[in-house]
């Protein structure tokens, strides 16, 4: 070309157009090679048994296509809206702008072969410090592997380019990007892909979207016909009266783990000798699989909403009529034992200004052996036997014991026996219950030693449940409704006033809690507690959700439990009874039930987040 010759409208932006695809092509390798590494880790791990399907690929790419077009857009306005050396300093930005995004990509491939989801808006509010150990234990040389692999592929495509495809192959490509865009959605409601198609960037812009949606104006909540047996319990009503209390809080303790519900081995022994004379609730259930929101809801008898922030929990926004303030109130002294750390995911704000006296966490207790999570269990038991010293011998007491053992690493601080090979993270996980177990019995002795044996109810329950690949990809707690990860013991126990052990088969939930504790102390149940006293002999129905990915919701009611997915709008029908490990949908059988089941869900779903957000006494 001439010096004088027009320039044409392809040669003065074609350095600028080989750096847009240069980062582009860097981006979609870097997620395309995290996907891989994903899968590949997951079938090391022995899964991976559902995506052998034609309809995986644009499943597991279609997000990642949109993520890079968007990315494009944005890399071409930006572009054109500069000139001169401003083009080089902002092409140069989007070159960092490309490597930290893939180098996030990159971290989120051993997220999510662990919790089958990238990190999400709730997720990165809990990687915090408490965690520490946690998230150490995952540094291995698999998962360091495929990080450093992902980001190489990225650097090396992004140093690479240095010319434009062919019209032809950018067709190709272009041509296959929309075909997966196009396919992706309905694709990936035929195929399971475990959570394994979501983009990392993808997955925190829209859950953090989802969290700042308007809130919805409750309406009324479809009323569903009782199923299931019920023993009737109102002649208990009242059997623990003038009693003292105990809460036990069991940190990640499914009731499939305690002896009381049938467990061999038993890593529970002293608990189940305790429970020897109780009632046991078969059939309870925490309304989310996480610890503070969950607390929440045993504390306010109130279920927590989908969609929400442990902030919006502070007795300031929601300042529900706690068991706390209730028992206070009735001349009881309060207080709450914590082996962890109240600034954990905002636990704090749930407990301040609850009705308790004296509130005690890792950070006040001390003790010989700590972890970034918590003190040894024994530490706050003993902290709990000096705080009984102090109690007068006629003054009635509230005491909540919320320990660690059970929670991820599986190696709670400690020196208690830890009796199982410790051949498997499960077997981990049993021992740090036995530990803890141990710990329990200690405080069961102290409370006996104080000739307290037979003037205190206690209560049992597990916050949320833990899973071990029971269902693929189905690890810890937050992001699965299995019976593994909401179906929690519910023990009551009063030495000489509950002789025997009672089964009760109704249904109920963590947020019956605090109305059983108080019918059996006889005392009246707050109209602001929105559960109900599970000892009437009327069938119970308990709902649960997670929202730590994509919103699922649940019920379980009679024999059947329901499962909502919305990010697929995919729905579940099982019949515990004839199917315990929830391995056939039954929808399609009771397609009016499941119908009901969902418009149900959706209501309270709709509802629960309202009553939170928009709190009314």
């Amino acid at each position: 070309m001439s010096p004088t010759a027009a320039p044409s409208t392809w040669q003065p932006s074609s350095s600028g157009a080989v750096r847009v695809w240069r980062r582009c092509c860097a981006l979609l390798s870097a997620f395309v090679c995290a996907k891989i590494a994903l899968v590949a880790l997951r079938v090391v791990d022995g899964g991976g048994r559902t995506l052998g399907s034609v309809y995986s690929v644009p499943a597991f790419l279609f997000q990642d296509v949109v993520v890079v077009t968007l990315f494009a857009l944005v890399d071409v306005a930006l572009l054109l809206s500069v000139r001169g050396r401003a083009t080089r300093v902002v092409s140069g930005m989007l070159d960092v702008v490309v490597i930290a995004l893939c180098v996030y990509a990159a971290f989120n491939v051993a997220v999510a072969r662990l919790f089958s989801t990238p990190l999400t808006h709730s997720m990165l509010g809990a990687a915090g410090g408490a965690l520490a150990d946690s998230i150490f234990a995952y540094v291995t040389l698999g998962n360091v592997t495929a990080i450093v692999l992902v980001v190489l592929c990225a650097l090396f495509v992004l140093r690479r380019g240095r010319t434009l495809p062919s019209r032809r192959v950018a067709g190709v490509v272009g041509g296959l990007c929309a075909l997966c865009v196009l396919l992706g959605p309905a694709a990936a409601r035929r195929v399971d892909t475990l959570g394994m198609h979501r983009n990392a960037i993808y997955a925190v812009v829209s859950t953090s979207w989802a969290a700042s949606r308007p809130v919805a104006t409750a309406g009324a909540l479809e009323e569903l016909e009782p199923l299931g047996p019920a023993l009737d319990l109102t002649h208990l009503e009242g059997a623990a009266r003038g009693r003292s209390v105990i809460w036990v809080i069991l940190e990640s303790t499914a009731a499939r783990y305690l002896g009381s519900y049938g467990a061999d081995p038993d890593a529970t022994p002293r608990l189940t000798a305790l429970a020897k004379h109780a009632l046991v609730f078969e059939h309870a259930y925490c309304v989310q699989p996480e610890s503070i929101k969950g607390l929440f809801s045993m504390l306010c008898s109130q279920s927590p909403g989908p969609g929400t922030a442990a902030e919006d929990y502070t007795h300031a926004k929601v300042p529900c009529p706690s068991i706390a303030s209730e028992l206070r109130r009735a001349g009881y002294r309060t207080a709450l034992f914590h082996s962890g750390r109240f600034r954990y995911l905002g636990m704090q704000g749930v407990v301040d200004a609850r009705g308790f006296d004296e509130l005690y966490d890792a950070g006040s207790i001390g003790g010989e052996h700590v972890s970034s999570f918590g003190t040894a269990d024994a530490s706050t038991v003993a902290r709990m036997l000096e705080f009984l010293e102090g109690v007068k011998a006629e003054q009635r007491f509230f005491l909540v014991y919320s320990p660690i053992s059970g929670h991820h690493p599986y190696r709670s601080p400690g020196t208690g026996p830890r009796p199982f090979s410790a051949k498997s993270e499960q077997d981990q996980y049993r021992n740090d219950l036995f530990a803890g177990d141990h710990a329990l019995g200690a405080l069961i002795d102290g409370v006996r030693a104080r000739g307290l044996g037979d003037k205190v109810l206690w209560a049992i329950v597990g916050d949320h449940g833990q899973a071990f690949g029971e269902h693929e990809g189905n690890f810890a707690h937050t992001l699965f409704l299995y019976q593994e990860n909401v179906h929690v013991p519910m023990i009551f126990i009063a030495p000489g006033a509950l002789v025997g052990r009672v089964r009760a088969p109704q249904v109920t939930s963590l947020i019956d809690l605090a109305p059983a504790t108080l019918a059996l102390l006889g005392l009246d149940i707050p109209k602001g507690m929105r559960g109900r006293s599970p000892l009437s002999a009327r069938p119970g129905v308990a709902r649960f959700f997670t929202d730590h990915g994509p919103v699922k919701l649940g019920l379980r009611l009679g024999n059947y439990k329901f499962i909502y997915e919305s990010e697929h709008e995919r729905a579940r029908l099982l019949d515990l009874a004839a199917d315990p490990a929830e391995r056939h949908d039954r929808a399609a059988d009771f397609p009016a039930l499941s119908a009901a089941y969902n418009r149900h869900l959706r209501a309270w779903q709709r509802n629960s987040r309202s009553e939170i957000l928009n709190y009314v006494p």
